[in-house]
């Protein structure tokens, strides 16, 4: 007999669960082929943005003080996510170079699908993990990064994007009228750049070169390459082009995101290259129900910026009154990202009126709309 709290605790972390039936639904559009290989990125996109219309907004929150003994099942789903990514992946880059009934687009189309669970998924977890203390957790995220080819995001999110979030030194945030177009190619050249200069950075601090063993560039790139070599061994040249194009879309999936948290947004410049602390303000929020599940609460960005220590279910909801809010979730936002005229004329205004309403001091905004920045020294 499970005792009622614990009973309540795994209830209440069950939603967050729900990504794991991206798994069976990714190998039945494999097994059966044809247009079921579009499965994923239908549900993914569309069923969960029509799900965040049926149920609406969550404007609960948890209590930020809950011990961390009583989120055992919310650090499992990110733990476990891990050999499910694993084998998936892997599994499926096996069968597709080992069976007849596939045709070339429906393996194309199929690794399509895989791309945007390794990208809206298992990046998502990586962040999670890389955010918390324990080294296995850092791991498995790094494990998880390297599936995708990424692995420069966690130096880049916690050295230089949280530092310098929503100010002209970040890359990954968007500026004020900058297309993700024009953001894309920008910010993989460039949080490849900082990323590596931040880690270098540190360790010239304590005199070792950025040579040294113990830069985590190393441990990345043996990761990378332990996958690479993992995918020509199961599917050799057809097996490494399948798992190059799940790590594009993947890497896409990720970056319209960034895209879609910080846009326009920007932290006010006291002087001397310093900026105000970070706000909730100064990241969009969205309290859409089912995206949130499906995103372990990514959504909630305006809180994890402010307190970027917490775990996924402490993250608070925070009002319109104290953070500016998105119209849709994610999966609506993202798709509106890739029309550049679109995205302009939902978020444009919304973005002046932000800064009409927390900084109406400012007259000249051309220093913070710049779509191309130094790199962080």
């Amino acid at each position: 007999m499970i005792p009622p709290e614990q009973l309540a605790r795994w209830q209440s972390a069950l939603p967050f669960w729900m990504s794991f039936l991206l798994v069976p639904l990714v190998w039945f559009g494999a097994l059966q082929g044809g247009w079921w290989v579009l499965l994923v990125p239908l549900v993914t996109w569309y069923l969960f943005a029509a799900l965040d219309g049926l149920f609406g907004l969550n404007l609960e929150n948890a209590d930020p003080q809950t011990p961390e003994g009583d989120l055992f099942w919310y650090r499992t789903l990110t733990t476990i996510w891990v050999p499910v990514q694993f084998f998936t992946l892997f599994g499926l880059i096996w069968y597709a170079t080992h069976t007849d009934h596939l045709s070339l687009l429906a393996k194309l189309g199929s690794f399509f699908g895989v791309g945007v669970i390794t990208g809206s998924v298992g990046i998502n977890y990586s962040h999670e993990l890389m955010h918390q203390k324990g080294r296995g957790e850092r791991l498995l995220g790094d494990i998880l990064l390297a599936m995708v080819l990424y692995s420069h995001f966690r130096s880049e999110h916690l050295m230089v994007h949280h530092r310098y979030v929503a100010t002209p030194r970040d890359p990954v945030t968007a500026r004020f009228n900058e297309g993700f177009f024009r953001f894309y190619p920008r910010v993989l050249r460039e949080s490849l750049e900082s990323s590596f200069r931040a880690e270098a950075s540190m360790l010239a601090r304590k005199d070792l070169p950025w040579s040294d063993l113990s830069n985590p560039f190393f441990r990345y790139w043996a990761l990378q390459g332990t996958m690479l070599i993992l995918a020509v061994i199961l599917g050799g040249a057809a097996g490494l082009g399948l798992f190059l194009l799940q790590a594009g879309v993947a890497i896409w999936q990720l970056e319209l995101v960034n895209y879609v948290e910080h846009y326009g947004l920007t932290r006010k410049h006291l002087g001397d290259g310093k900026y105000e602390h970070v706000m909730p303000h100064h990241s969009w929020n969205a309290a859409h129900k089912v995206s949130n599940w499906l995103l372990i609460n990514l959504q909630r960005h305006s809180d994890h910026h402010y307190k970027p220590d917490r775990r996924f279910p402490l993250l608070q909801n925070h009002t319109r009154a104290d953070a500016p809010q998105l119209p849709f979730g994610y999966p609506v936002m993202t798709v509106a990202a890739m029309i550049p005229p679109l995205w302009r004329r939902v978020m444009n205004p919304r973005v002046r009126a932000w800064r009409a309403a927390y900084y109406p001091e400012i007259i000249d905004w051309k220093p913070y709309n710049k779509a191309s920045n130094p790199a962080p020294k």
